[in-house]
This record gives structure tokens, C-alpha cells and sequence, in this order.
């Protein structure tokens, strides 16, 4: 099963969602992105918030189209995107996607950035993957794993988000590396590519973003 969490981020950068529907995919909606749903005919299987964002008579289609509404007072611990991954991270699921989480404030982008290494802190293998129209993000922790190429997302950027990643190596790769430690704020690992239909990359320590984009 697939979780497809859509935030009230700019709808201008949103991919076209109907490309991320299948029967085996929950959509939930977290405070304005239920009404982009709705808007889609999306149905939502949940809603969460604090719906601060929404006029009355917004908040009045919600309750009416939402049969699951998790509402919450604005004065609270988490955001309105936590609460709903905490949600999704209990379920039994094989990918989370966030959607919306991109543009406008950017201190609300960079805690959505952050709630992707959620599963590697509680050790459990979900992967969860923020998009937009032009990028792909999501999160690895220690291992060996393998990327294929994807010409709508050419460019693929390795960034650390730990202190240290230890040992990186990049096989298939326009710019390979060999056992490389990578410190936090380096650029090295940034707008690589695919030289083959599908590359490798690998590190023993620390944790990494992987972000696939395009111009």
C-alpha cells in the first residue's frame, strides 16, 4: 500500500496527481491540500489539521466531503504534515509521497525536509519521497542501493545530512566516487548523472539525501 500525503503548498508546483492513483493508494489531505484534492476529485481517505488556512466556508466543504476529519487547536507540538506522517508511519506501508511540501514558507519546506528521516531514527524500512514538478527527494541510510535512470529527472544529487557520510561510493555515474567521506556543507556530490540505465551508490556511516531534478 502507498500513502499519498498532499500539503497546502503551491499548487503551481504540483506534478499532475492523477499520474499517483491506483487501488493500491490511500490519499490523505493535510489542512488546505483536502480542498486541492477535493478540487481534483481526489477523495481523501483522512484529513489532518488545524485548518487555521481555510475560510469557514471552506472548512464547511471539508467536514461535508471528509469522513475522517482529524482536526487540532493551532497551538500544538507538531505541524499539521507531522501529525499526518506519524498517522501513515503506523499503517502497514510500503512508500509514503508528500506532495505540496515545496515553495512558500521555507521554514515550513525545511521541517518537511527533516520529517524524511523519520523511519531511519525508528529503524523502520518505509521509504517516504517529497515531489514536486521538477524534483524528487527522500532519504538513505547506511547500505547498498540501486538508482535507474529516469530522463524527466536527470540530474541526481547526493547531500549529507549527518556530520559525516563515510565511505560514499558512486558506480554508474557520470562523476563516480571510491570510498569517500563526504562532510556536511560539502557540494561535491551535487548534479550527477546517469551514464548507464541505472547506477549505484553505497556508504558505510551517517545519512543521506538524495534529491533527483530537473531543470
Amino acid at each position: 500500500m502507498n500513502i499519498n500525503i498532499l500539503a497546502g503548498g503551491p499548487t503551481d508546483l504540483l506534478p499532475n496527481l492523477t499520474n499517483y492513483q491506483s487501488i493500491d493508494d490511500i490519499w490523505v489531505g493535510v489542512d488546505k491540500g483536502v480542498l486541492t484534492l477535493l478540487s481534483l476529485n481526489i477523495q481523501p481517505a483522512l484529513a489532518f489539521g488545524d485548518f487555521d488556512s481555510v475560510t469557514k466556508d471552506e472548512m464547511e466543504i471539508i467536514k461535508e466531503n471528509i469522513k475522517e476529519l482529524k482536526k487540532f487547536i493551532p497551538e500544538k507540538d507538531e505541524t499539521d504534515m507531522e501529525l499526518a506522517l506519524n498517522w501513515a508511519l503506523e499503517q502497514e506501508v510500503d512508500l509514503i509521497r508528500i506532495f505540496g511540501a515545496t515553495g512558500g514558507r521555507l521554514d515550513h519546506f525545511f521541517a518537511n525536509i527533516h520529517l524524511l528521516i523519520k523511519p531511519i531514527l525508528a529503524r523502520k524500512m518505509i521509504q517516504i519521497e517529497v515531489i514536486d514538478q521538477k524534483n524528487t527527494v527522500y532519504v538513505k541510510g547506511p547500505g547498498e542501493y540501486s538508482i535507474n535512470k529516469n530522463p524527466q529527472l536527470k540530474y541526481i544529487s547526493f547531500i549529507p545530512i549527518t556530520i559525516e557520510v563515510d565511505n560514499l561510493t558512486l558506480l554508474g555515474f557520470k562523476y563516480p566516487l571510491n570510498d569517500r567521506n563526504i562532510s556536511l556543507g560539502s557540494t561535491l556530490c551535487i548534479s550527477n548523472e546517469l551514464i548507464n540505465d541505472y547506477g549505484n551508490f553505497s556508504f558505510s556511516k551517517g545519512i543521506i539525501m538524495v534529491v533527483r531534478s530537473n531543470d
